[in-house]
């Protein structure tokens, strides 16, 4: 069988590529960038998916497509998000169409659902995004399921809570670059929000689960096992000997001032970071864990993970990385605020 991952050098994809590859199976990336840890005998196209040629020639007898081709919030990518997240999308479904193939598993994002709920996000839960990129990914979602499932291809649709684990940069290298350097680690609000993350190795398992159940439908998933934010970063801050500390800002403050530096360039953090973080925002498992999968992380543990490979990764390998979620972000007016913390 045949496996083609578009964005297959990224975090997750290239997580889910030697998976694949482990088990035997015939795996093809398309992405713009290659992973210099890809292995000899899994292809690599390169190319992106919003041109029709290139995503047409990489679907030539593929069985399976798995869609993880983004750009994700940090990209700050404006109209851009709907050309990669939305047409892109429907590029792949047409050319899947075309190649027959057997199945789409398409990635996804919390972003989809906007602003979170009280009490846990469920199947009932409706998306309401707030923003471009939570938009532009529903959107894309929406033409996925609509031209595949007219063709009779199911559909399978995974939306994770956030992802981390060995290799996880992105927004998380920022706090552990704080962590490490024992400055104050700042939420916004009073900490006591709950935050669900996922293992990227929990979330592999089960893409891979459900492709073999052949189960289609659409998935929240994230690990069963985290407290609050505070507590969860507290026990980081224990696990690094660091003198940080957690402190809470005012919510509505910190929001209008991370808007601002964010609408003139001057921060990294996207308005689906510092609209949502101050919330609870925690997917139900419950029909996960009933198909039999059962992740294997806490979100300490997978804090605990990240964090030591960033300290491995800084003194071995420098900061620098292809793909978005696997490289450095530039802190910009965080790097000030670290400065006085």
């Amino acid at each position: 069988m045949l496996h083609l991952i578009t964005g297959g050098s990224g975090f997750i994809g290239a997580r889910l590529a030697a998976r694949l590859h482990a088990r035997g199976e015939r795996v093809r990336v398309l992405d713009m960038v290659d992973d210099p840890a890809r292995a000899a005998d899994v292809e690599f196209v390169p190319g992106s998916v919003t041109d029709p040629a290139v995503v047409a020639a990489a679907m030539q007898g593929v069985d399976v497509v798995h869609h993880n081709a983004a750009l994700v919030a940090q990209s700050a990518a404006g109209r851009d998000y709907y050309r990669v997240n939305e047409g892109g999308s429907r590029l792949v479904a047409e050319a899947a169409v075309q190649a027959r193939v057997r199945m789409v598993m398409h990635l996804s994002t919390t972003a989809v659902y906007g602003l979170p709920p009280q009490g846990p996000i469920t199947a009932a839960t409706e998306p309401r995004p707030i923003e471009d990129y939570g938009r532009s990914k529903l959107a894309g979602e929406r033409a996925m399921q609509q031209i595949c499932e007219a063709a009779g291809i199911p559909v399978v649709t995974i939306r994770p809570r956030v992802t981390l684990g060995a290799g996880r940069l992105g927004i998380f290298a920022i706090l552990f670059d704080w962590i490490r350097a024992g400055r104050r680690v700042y939420v916004i609000g009073n900490g006591n929000q709950r935050q669900q993350f996922v293992h990227v190795d929990d979330l592999v398992d089960f893409h891979i689960h459900v492709l073999d159940r052949g189960q289609p439908g659409t998935w929240n998933v994230g690990t069963d096992r985290f407290g609050t934010l505070r507590q969860d970063l507290t026990a980081l801050i224990t696990h690094a000997s660091s003198r940080s500390r957690v402190t809470g800002l005012p919510v509505r403050p910190a929001m209008a001032l991370l808007h601002a530096l964010h609408s003139v360039g001057l921060s990294p953090l996207t308005a689906w970071h510092y609209r949502t973080y101050h919330r609870d925002c925690h997917f139900d498992v419950a029909p996960l864990l009933a198909t039999g999968w059962c992740p294997r992380y806490s979100n300490f543990d997978m804090l605990e993970e990240s964090y030591d490979w960033f300290l491995a990764q800084s003194a071995t390998q420098g900061d620098r990385f292809a793909a978005p979620h696997r490289r450095m972000l530039e802190q910009r007016a965080l790097r000030v605020l670290k400065a006085f913390s």
